[in-house]
């Protein structure tokens, strides 16, 4: 199997057109449905199973929902015409302290589903001027519209699915 590369060495470049923006829209309302798929029949021993320092299946999915409050923040931000978009906690402090292998994993999985709908429907919201205005990403440094935002936040959903899939089957044999 080809090792994930970590997330804080992604890439990006975003060239996309506008008229991409609903097909990445309906990625992110996507991810709730396919977390749950993958979820679905596995016991709680392998949800809250942690490798070393490594999160465990139920830290990644709460960790998706957790995320939901800066990608809306961030909506707040290209609206306000914002020159830098509000940072990430690389620490990931909320999902350090909010011991999600303590909770059932239909509440993390009602949780995500939440905070992702609230988020697609505000991104839905926006006009063709909104989604073409930019602001400088605090961490990677490069100007970020918000059709950008919203694939840069498919890709992080992706990176930690694919940890999920990485963790079920890895644990699960």
């Amino acid at each position: 199997m080809i090792p994930k590369m970590k997330w804080v060495d992604r890439k990006f470049e975003f060239n996309f057109s506008t008229g991409v923006f609903p097909c990445i829209v309906e990625r992110l309302r996507g991810a709730p449905v396919r977390v749950e798929e993958i979820v679905r029949n596995l016991p709680t021993e392998i949800l809250t199973k942690c490798s070393g320092n490594l999160w465990s299946i139920q830290e990644h999915v709460g960790h998706l929902a957790d995320l939901d409050e800066l990608h809306d923040g961030r909506i707040d931000d290209f609206l306000a015409k914002a020159e830098v978009l509000r940072a990430a906690d690389m620490k990931n402090l909320k999902t350090e302290a909010a011991k999600h292998n303590e909770q059932n994993i239909e509440t993390l999985l009602s949780a995500f589903r939440s905070a992702r709908m609230k988020f697609v429907e505000r991104l839905e919201t926006l006009d063709e001027e909104i989604v073409a205005r930019t602001a400088l990403h605090p961490r990677l440094k490069i100007p970020m519209r918000p059709i950008d935002m919203a694939y840069f936040t498919a890709e992080h959903d992706d990176h930690h699915i694919a940890s999920i899939v990485e963790l079920g089957r890895g644990l699960s044999n």
